[in-house]
């Protein structure tokens, strides 16, 4: 089977992380369950058309949403390019697919008024109520993503420069600037961390191990339980406000693009309209009937 040569090569040659990785693995595991279903002496590589869209729309039925099912046509994408170039089969099966259409909804944010005064309320006596007040405030402050939060080492953030480096997708870096305040409280937090951690992680437990994306997670659907009665609670709620209160106050598309990490800008330019207030200001601005 072509599985673990597939993911050997996304991870060492495509510089694919292990969180990624380990999502294709599943999706292709969970595809070789079904054929051997349908037959057991099929295998991913003997697959045809007719039998991945058989499988999709096994997924249809059986609940899953469009963007789930596209993420997992993905995966195949990538597995059979593979097979192809390495003359393992001479047809890409996956050729004539075509992904589910998405339902385009805006994305969920913040007003920063509200995560202000979210910020204000959230303690920061004791080490974990500061370490948690930080995670919020830096996911809103820098737009970051939460793997890229989690593994932020202390020698990331550089106080001279007033910046933190990250590192995002396919192993890429970038800088973000931060404000005096973020800087100050990551400060306050270092102090309370010292005693607690000697490892290189800046968001630890309080045993002092690196904190894990559940965690975050859980710390920031908590928080916004307080701002947002129904919806996401996730931390990408935090990446979208993060863009769209740059974009709502003049920021351009493109340094916003650079600042989210996005390697397309027709990612970013979702963020455009996605402030309905900011919409009806500048429709009352602009047309001379409003």
């Amino acid at each position: 089977m072509y599985i673990d040569s597939f993911i050997d090569y996304i991870t060492s040659v495509k510089n694919y992380s292990k969180f990624t990785s380990g999502s294709y693995r599943r999706d292709l595991e969970q595809f070789f369950s079904y054929i051997c279903t349908i037959e057991q002496d099929l295998r991913p590589e003997t697959a045809d058309t007719d039998l991945i869209r058989s499988w999709l729309s096994s997924l249809v039925e059986r609940g899953y949403n469009a963007a789930s099912v596209n993420r997992k046509l993905s995966t195949l994408r990538s597995f059979y390019h593979y097979l192809l170039k390495i003359s393992a089969i001479t047809v890409d099966p996956t050729a004539r697919l075509s992904g589910l259409r998405k339902p385009k909804r805006l994305p969920q944010v913040v007003h920063d008024a509200d995560l202000e005064g979210l910020l204000d309320a959230m303690p920061a006596d004791g080490f974990v109520q500061m370490r948690d007040k930080l995670i919020v405030d830096m996911l809103y402050e820098t737009g970051m993503r939460r793997s890229e939060l989690v593994n932020l080492d202390t020698t990331d953030v550089d106080f001279s420069l007033m910046q933190v480096k990250v590192l995002g997708k396919r192993n890429k870096q970038r800088l973000i600037p931060i404000g005096r305040g973020l800087a100050s409280m990551i400060g306050d937090y270092l102090a309370m961390r010292a005693p607690v951690a000697v490892g290189p992680a800046l968001f630890v437990t309080p045993d002092g191990r690196r904190i894990t994306a559940a965690q975050v997670y859980a710390v920031v659907h908590k928080a916004l339980t307080s701002v947002i009665r129904s919806g996401k609670r996730s931390p990408h709620v935090l990446r979208h406000s993060f863009a769209t209160v740059l974009l709502d106050n003049g920021a351009d598309l493109e340094s916003v693009k650079e600042l989210l990490g996005h390697a397309d800008l027709a990612t970013t330019q979702i963020y455009t309209h996605s402030s309905f207030e900011e919409l009806k200001k500048i429709y009352k601005q602009a047309h001379p009937r409003a």
